[in-house]
């Protein structure tokens, strides 16, 4: 079976789920996988050894200001006409099934040629009725119009009674095994096992580090430029797959937007969590909500000296899930046809999770109603 395989590029969670599943698929040799990304310049992605000879488009993307959305600013860079030509120019037409990991080309272009589709990621998950702000029906339209699929494999830290499935997390031993990949001496302890690991990509990062400097606790933060003026207890790093791993893996706490990949890595390491929704993103607003509502996370409007060290304060808990292997039950799936039920392959991965199932339904309850 020849796969076309779309994913957004705009946030590195997109492509740690679809790095997953290209170890996954390549268990498989009857399935044949060409794999499309788009959301961002090309030069801008790293560690893309598992895709081989990809493809990439322009797509669709939104941009931010300051840990909010820029309305004005994304309707400037979209580019409507570049748009449809790529979706009317794909050859879906020299496959058999097109996936789309909410990546607007793929999923339209497989959807005007009449081509079987799957959605698989967290954005299907909003299909069904789970946490999410209410009344905000545009935002809601737009994101079931913006990849949709005929088959939809949503993702979530908790079902909600919905026929969803669990996240697709690295484990935690794909970390040590990224830091033996990288010849690092296995010996060697971390550079500072009480640092926290800040993760903020869509905040302004100069008032960022700013505030980090006031704290007494020592951070490692990713995505912010390496140039900042930092104070001795703040560590910046660059864009690095193995780095963060390790670094996540050794943390005494997160500090993170809402997005939904990342937190599912953290929920796996028992990490506590702070986060802050990206304001005027449907998605991780509804991330925030649900976050609160499962008692997985402390949920802050603003992420600041006061806000860290309030919480700081209150010896925050982790709460540890350990996900299954949804990545190679998907595989599978794939490779037996689909003929599965999607709320059957759902149910039989849930039974697989290992928390406190008492403590994650009750609150799943509680959020619904």
């Amino acid at each position: 079976m020849k796969i076309l395989y779309g994913v957004q590029g705009t946030g590195n969670g997109h492509i740690s789920r679809a790095r997953a599943m290209a170890r996954a698929l390549q268990a498989y040799p009857g399935l044949e996988v060409q794999w499309l990304f788009s959301g961002r310049c090309p030069e801008q992605f790293f560690r893309m050894e598992a895709f081989g000879d990809y493809w990439w488009r322009e797509g669709l993307t939104f941009a931010h200001r300051n840990g909010s959305i820029d309305r004005l600013a994304t309707a400037r860079q979209l580019k409507p006409l570049r748009l449809v030509r790529d979706v009317k120019t794909l050859p879906v037409q020299n496959f058999d099934l097109v996936i789309t990991d909410f990546e607007p080309v793929t999923a339209w272009a497989a959807r005007r040629a009449g081509i079987d589709s799957v959605g698989l990621g967290h954005q299907y998950a909003f299909n069904f009725n789970i946490p999410a702000p209410r009344f905000n029906w545009l935002a809601r339209g737009i994101m079931r119009a913006f990849a949709p699929a005929q088959t939809s494999l949503g993702m979530h830290w908790s079902p909600f009674g919905q026929p969803i499935l669990p996240p697709i997390a690295q484990a935690h031993g794909e970390a040590e095994k990224a830091k033996a990949e990288s010849g690092e001496p296995e010996n060697r302890k971390p550079e500072n096992s009480e640092h926290i690991l800040v993760y903020l990509p869509f905040e302004a990062q100069r008032q960022l580090v700013e505030q980090l400097s006031r704290l007494p606790q020592h951070f490692i933060v990713y995505g912010a430029p390496l140039d900042l003026p930092a104070a001795d207890n703040v560590l910046l790093k660059a864009p690095s797959l193995e780095g963060f791993q390790r670094d996540l893996a050794s943390a005494q706490a997160v500090i993170c937007n809402s997005g939904f990949e990342l937190i599912a890595e953290t929920l796996q390491l028992g990490k506590p969590i702070l986060s802050r929704p990206l304001s005027g993103q449907f998605e991780q607003e509804a991330n925030a909500r649900a976050l609160a509502q499962l008692q997985l996370a402390t949920v802050v409007p603003q992420i600041n000296a006061a806000a860290i060290g309030a919480w700081l304060e209150k010896r925050p808990a982790g709460v540890t899930i350990q996900w299954p292997d949804v990545a190679g039950s998907i595989a599978r799936w794939l490779a037996s046809g689909r003929r599965q039920p999607v709320a059957q392959l759902a149910e039989e991965l849930w039974q697989q999770v290992v928390a406190d199932r008492s403590h994650i339904r009750k609150a799943a309850d509680s959020a619904l109603n």
